[in-house]
């Protein structure tokens, strides 16, 4: 091979390389972008900065039994592009969102309303819930060590001291409870007086009910 081809050869090998992984990448962004936002996705697919402690995966919950066959948070996409930009914005101020519960199939409705019939606690399942539409989580805070910021309550506290417009806490708790509320709803998410740790999209609020259960893997 005469001397002068070397060099050309192993500059259109480069630029070969180059243009491979510049179509990977749009077609990565395509991908994205072609999702529906009404499409149920895991958290997980999209982003690794969230803690998780999902309590009807276990037996550390109101109901005292796991109805949940495994631990996993499927939303709708609209919703888990809105929770990653508030859990950014937490994470500046040195906080991370952990999650208490996500989509909720319609059966797991049903029973927790057979438990507790009161819709300022449950939601009737003849209507059904946002969670059962993949629009609604149940959260709090941690540090990035993770230790969870004082709320005043446990997460499914069913009292008075678990609304937001309960003022017998100390300025701590209410500053704490006034933090999580005022990120959320700047990424369009809804307050649930009765529930400090519940957040509702806005988006979310029109979509079907849903009973579809999650593959465990």
């Amino acid at each position: 091979m005469t001397s002068y081809l070397k060099p050309l050869l192993v500059f259109l090998f480069l630029l070969n390389l180059l243009n491979c992984n510049s179509q990977t990448v749009t077609n990565a962004s395509t991908s994205l972008d072609a999702i529906n936002d009404t499409t149920f996705v895991n958290l997980k697919d999209f982003s690794q900065d969230f803690i998780y402690d999902m309590k009807y995966a276990t037996d550390d919950n109101f109901l005292k039994s796991k109805v949940y066959d495994c631990a996993e948070c499927y939303l709708r996409y609209k919703t888990v592009k809105a929770l990653i930009l508030a859990n950014q914005r937490f994470m500046k101020k040195g906080f991370k969102i952990k999650l208490f519960d996500c989509y909720r199939p319609l059966d797991i409705q049903k029973r927790m309303w057979a438990i507790i019939s009161d819709p300022q606690y449950v939601a009737n399942p003849s209507k059904g819930s946002i969670h059962n539409r993949g629009g609604a989580v149940d959260i709090t805070l941690v540090d990035f060590e993770g230790k969870e910021l004082n709320m005043g309550t446990s997460f499914d506290f069913f009292g008075k001291e678990a609304s937001h417009d309960y003022r017998g806490f100390s300025k701590e708790i209410l500053n704490n409870r006034n933090l999580l509320r005022k990120v959320m709803v700047k990424e369009n998410f809804n307050s649930f007086d009765s529930e400090w740790w519940h957040y509702n999209l806005k988006a979310g609020l029109k979509d079907t009910v849903s009973n579809f259960k999650w593959e465990c893997k």
